[in-house]
């Protein structure tokens, strides 16, 4: 748990300071402001729509083994059923631990560069 929560405090204000000292050199003084500002963009995005993802993904494989289980696609049992444990066994820790741990580092993201702003600008 610490690499990722390291990686989330560590790579705003890596990207901040480069790209700063990148500008300074190519006469962009807002260089590093303008790509931590993308880099937020593009996180908080792709973040919710791979949240969305595993919370749907893990919603649809229980409820797919619960389907089974009434009695449909061959009941207990079947190769079905097997198949959908096996979903299931993975599915559960998609929405319950993936998909709202990705909304946690999103926040953590966002208020790590708005904290460090004055460094970029």
């Amino acid at each position: 748990m610490i690499k990722p929560g390291a990686l989330a405090i560590i790579s705003p204000m890596a990207v901040g300071v480069v790209f700063r000292i990148l500008g300074h050199y190519t006469g962009q003084p807002l260089l590093g402001a303008k790509v931590v500002a993308s880099m937020l963009m593009f996180a908080t995005v792709a973040g919710i729509l791979m949240a969305l993802f595993l919370n749907t993904a893990g919603g649809a494989w229980d409820n797919a083994k619960k389907y089974i289980e009434t009695g449909a696609l061959g009941g207990k049992g079947s190769e079905s059923h097997k198949a959908a444990v096996t979903g299931d066994t993975v599915g559960d820790p998609f929405k319950d631990t993936a998909g709202p741990s990705l909304h946690v580092l999103i926040k953590m993201l966002a208020t790590i560069t708005l904290v460090m702003a004055p460094i970029f600008l």
